[in-house]
């Protein structure tokens, strides 16, 4: 899993993607835009991202791309981004008791 090249994929205003291809399974990206306040051609850039990252899969079917959702992929990066964010809350927490233990010893 390449957690590191899904996460801007994943963290993008366009995520919704993922939901609606969630919701229903597999959909063009030309059914998908008609559900979104994006253009075919933006959602069809998005897609090819999430596409190499991972996230989704697109199989041609005749001249349209069927994409799907990869939901161990998106687990794997939903997993992975939880630990980040941990470790994050982690570290800012020791920054905040540093930072007060400092304040209280400079008075």
């Amino acid at each position: 899993m390449r957690c590191r090249s899904a996460t801007p994929a994943a963290n993008r205003p366009g995520r919704w993607s993922l939901d609606l291809l969630a919701a229903q399974g597999e959909a063009t990206a030309t059914a998908l835009a008609e559900q979104l306040p994006v253009s075919r051609q933006a959602l069809v850039k998005h897609l090819a991202v999430l596409d190499a990252a991972g996230l989704v899969s697109g199989r041609r079917v005749g001249r349209e791309v069927r994409y799907a959702v990869r939901p161990a992929a998106l687990n794997a990066t939903a997993r992975w981004m939880s630990a980040l964010a941990a470790d994050w809350d982690r570290r800012l927490a020791n920054i905040k008791r540093i930072a007060e233990a400092a304040e209280r010893n400079s008075r």
